[in-house]
C-alpha cells in the first residue's frame, strides 16, 4: 500500500510541475512582449536597446531577469519532469502523450535559449553563434541550407531578425500550445485512473449473494 502510495504521489507531483510548465511559459511569452515593446531587432540596435531595457527603463530590469529566469527554469522543470515520470512508471504505453509532450517542450526550451543568444548582439552571442554555425554546416546534406535560413548568408541583421521571429514568434507559440496539451495529457490520464480504481474498488465491495440453504423437509401427518 505505502508503495502504491507513493507512486500516486509522484504521479501526482508530474501533474502539479506541469502546472508548473506552462505557467512559466505563459511568464515568459507576457514578460516578452513587454520587452519586445522596446526591443530593436537589428545589429545596430539590438545591443543598446537591451541595455535601455535593462538599465534605464522603470521596472526593465526586473522583467528582463524574469524573462531570463523563465528561460533557464523551462529546462530545469522538463528535465525534473522527466524524472518523476519514469520513478512514477508513466514509461507506459498510455502516458505516451505526456512523455512526447515533455520532450518535445524540453527541445522548445532549449530552442527558446539558443535563439536568444544572438539577440543582445554582445561578442558573447556572436562568436557562440559563429561557432556552432560552423557544426551546423557540417551536417551532411541540409548543412548548409540551414545555415543559409538561420543567417540569411552572413550574421548580421538578418540574422538577428531571423532569430527574432523564431523566439518570438515560431517557437513561443508552439511552446504554449504544447504547455497546455502536456497538462492536458496527464490530467486525462489521472481522471481515466481514477474512474478505473472506482470501478475496481466497487468490483471488490459488491454485497455477495447469500447461499440459500434449504430448510427441514415438511413432513404432513396421516389422517
Amino acid at each position: 500500500m505505502s508503495a502504491l502510495t507513493s507512486f500516486f504521489s509522484l504521479r501526482r507531483f508530474a501533474t502539479i510541475l506541469s502546472v508548473v510548465t506552462l505557467t512559466l511559459t505563459l511568464l515568459g511569452v507576457a514578460s516578452g512582449i513587454l520587452i519586445a515593446f522596446y526591443y530593436d531587432p537589428s545589429a545596430a540596435g539590438a545591443y543598446e536597446s537591451v541595455q535601455n531595457i535593462a538599465d534605464t527603463l522603470p521596472g526593465g530590469s526586473i522583467i528582463y531577469s524574469i524573462h531570463q529566469i523563465v528561460g533557464n527554469g523551462m529546462i530545469i522543470v522538463a528535465l525534473l519532469q522527466l524524472f518523476v515520470l519514469f520513478f512514477s512508471r508513466r514509461f507506459r504505453i498510455s502516458w505516451f502523450s505526456a512523455w512526447v509532450s515533455d520532450f518535445v517542450l524540453l527541445g522548445l526550451a532549449i530552442g527558446l535559449a539558443w535563439t536568444s543568444m544572438i539577440l543582445k548582439w554582445d561578442q558573447l552571442g556572436y562568436w557562440r553563434l559563429k561557432i556552432e554555425l560552423q557544426t551546423i554546416e557540417q551536417l551532411p546534406f541540409v548543412g548548409q541550407f540551414a545555415k543559409d535560413v538561420l543567417t540569411g548568408g552572413s550574421i548580421d541583421t538578418t540574422t538577428v531578425e531571423h532569430f527574432y521571429t523564431l523566439h518570438s514568434y515560431v517557437l513561443s507559440a508552439i511552446a504554449v500550445g504544447m504547455a497546455v496539451f502536456h497538462l492536458g495529457s496527464l490530467l486525462l490520464q489521472e481522471w481515466e485512473q481514477r474512474r478505473t480504481l472506482r470501478m475496481m474498488y466497487e468490483t471488490a465491495h459488491l454485497p455477495e449473494a447469500t447461499p440459500a440453504v434449504p430448510g427441514p423437509a415438511k413432513t404432513t401427518s396421516p389422517r
